[in-house]
């Protein structure tokens, strides 16, 4: 989306600012007019001092709007100026520093560039043009006055030239301190709108984190308690079965459901402190698990009523801790599926390969032919942790019954040291 282009617009402060430096240049005009007439600096070609009075009204109120219509001002300021110098106006140094203001706030406040050119480089060539008509007219004046030697400047002609260049000056400096007051406000605009840009971006990326916490801590809920509760409930129904005709065996495996339980609530209970520790930092470390420990998950597996095979291709190496508890918590929700969704006398089998790019997980895992894999939280969770890990995730159905996941992370070509 294109950026609005850029407008200076007066603030009430600037308003009332400008009120107040009308006040006190009509004040010094009056005072300079009144000086100037006892001075008699025009001779006695000077106004009267009625005229003087006027002129200053007229040349230092338009600057209490100035900000407002910095053109429109400009025009009226100059054209006081010049009537005033033509018909000796005892009044010249107040309007000198108001059609200064006027045309330097022309290019610092006209938001149309192209029109402020026009009236400053306007008012300029008007001004050397009069300029130039009136020192021709005075040199015509002054050479019937004096003898004129050959080959020698006039005191007339170097005092215009002294005129002229300080002209030059006047002009040059209201006009590049107007644009350099433009230039700043207008890169001060852009600062502006670049510091809310990234304010507001700040707000949705702090959103966006409180989001994806949210869902890693309802990813975590759900692995941990999906799979303790399922192996709960698995080994309850078993021990029903068995209760009456093998009490030895229904206290073994009432036993396993404890140890599920005890095992489930310890995992809670370090998320929980992880989560009320500032910074997510605990007096313990905030996971333990290691790819080695997805055996521990196969045994558990079996002892729940999934026989499950385990194998490790390969040549171990270490792998970011992260990658660690994420492809851990993938083989723990396919096998979580497998025991619910599989049936009776399903197996499953889990190997880990190490190869030079990477590490791969695979849980296959015979059982009822899925036609079609509806997509759920446990499912969801599995990408999202193959994703965070900077891996990739395939679950597909096999075409003799069950469902086949692979997680696979790439790993650093560096990553060299075995897993002892």
């Amino acid at each position: 989306m294109p950026a609005a282009p850029f407008t200076r617009t007066p603030t009430e402060r600037e308003r009332r600012s400008d009120i107040l430096l009308a006040v006190i240049l009509f004040v010094g005009a009056v005072l300079s007019a009144g000086l100037s007439s006892i001075a008699e600096i025009y001779g006695d070609e000077q106004a009267p001092l009625w005229t003087a009075l006027v002129y200053a009204a007229v040349v230092t109120a338009p600057l209490a709007v100035r900000r407002r219509w910095p053109g429109t001002v400009a025009i009226i300021v100059v054209a006081a100026y010049f009537t005033a110098v033509t018909i000796r106006i005892p009044e010249i140094y107040v309007g000198n520093i108001a059609m200064f203001i006027a045309i330097y706030t022309a290019g610092a406040w006209m938001n149309n560039r192209r029109r402020a050119v026009i009236v400053r480089v306007g008012i300029i060539v008007s001004m050397f043009v009069w300029l130039l008509i009136t020192m021709y007219r005075d040199a015509i004046r002054e050479a019937d006055k004096a003898d004129v030697i050959a080959g020698a400047m006039s005191p007339y002609v170097a005092f215009m030239l002294i005129q002229l260049l300080l002209n030059v000056l006047y002009f040059g400096g209201a006009y590049y301190f107007g644009e350099r007051s433009w230039a700043a406000a207008a890169q001060l605009s852009v600062l502006e709108q670049r510091t809310a840009e990234l304010e507001r971006e700040r707000e949705v990326t702090a959103a966006q984190a409180v989001a994806l916490d949210r869902v890693r801590i309802a990813r975590e809920l759900h692995d941990v308690v999906a799979h303790h509760v399922s192996v709960m409930g698995v080994q309850a129904g078993a021990a029903r079965l068995v209760l009456e005709r093998d009490p030895a065996e229904s206290t073994r495996i009432l036993t396993g459901i404890e140890d599920s339980a005890r095992d489930a609530i310890h995992e809670l209970r370090q998320l929980l402190e992880t989560l009320r520790t500032p910074g997510g930092e605990t007096t313990d470390a905030a996971s333990t698990l290691e790819l080695d420990d997805i055996a521990e998950l196969a045994e558990a597996s079996t002892e729940a009523g999934l026989p499950t095979e385990y194998a490790v291709i390969g040549e171990p190496v270490a792998v970011p801790s992260l990658v660690a508890v994420n492809l851990y918590r993938i083989a723990q929700e396919s096998l979580t599926n497998a025991r619910r969704h599989a049936g009776s006398g399903a197996t499953a089998d889990v190997r880990v390969r190490y190869d030079d790019d990477g590490v791969e997980v695979e849980i296959v895992n015979t059982g009822r032919t899925v036609a079609h894999l509806r997509p759920g939280l446990g499912q969801l969770g599995m990408r999202e942790r193959a994703a965070a890990s900077g891996g990739t995730l395939e679950v597909t159905s096999r075409a003799l019954g069950g469902v086949r996941v692979r997680a696979r992370v790439p790993l650093p070509a560096a990553t060299g040291s075995s897993v002892r």
